[in-house]
């Protein structure tokens, strides 16, 4: 879906692993009917959760917090919205899993040194 994104959007992307969804595993495809009740958790928990054959939030953030790091320049990402999550996560910890990402909308993240801020999430077209 990103890179039918990409494409529509006229761009040339240049397509990192490190950057995709996170890896759901057993869960990949289920409906949300279908998903494991997990009962409550804490953001922290939630974040350490890893599915059956997948990996974590935490995993994921992982991999794609390096990344994003190391820009050092102005960037688009077109991205899955874990992937918007694990970006928010720089700013907000663990509690960026309580952000609802809307599809095609448009979260900024503004680096200033090593400092992020969030300028904004799901900005979407009228």
């Amino acid at each position: 879906r990103c890179r039918q994104t990409a494409h529509a959007l006229g761009l040339s992307p240049r397509f990192m692993a490190a950057l995709w969804e996170q890896d759901y595993g057993a869960w990949e495809g289920l409906d949300y009917a279908r998903l494991p009740d997990l009962g409550p958790l804490t953001p922290a928990e939630l974040s350490r959760h890893r599915p059956d054959g997948g990996e974590s939030f935490q995993d994921m953030a992982a991999r794609v917090l390096p990344k994003l790091k190391a820009l050092d320049e102005d960037t688009l990402i077109v991205g899955h919205a874990g992937t918007v999550r694990a970006g928010l996560s720089l700013v907000v910890g663990h509690a960026a899993l309580s952000f609802h990402v809307a599809p095609l909308s448009l979260t900024i993240l503004r680096r200033s040194g090593g400092d992020w801020s969030v300028e904004a999430v799901n900005i979407t077209p009228p």
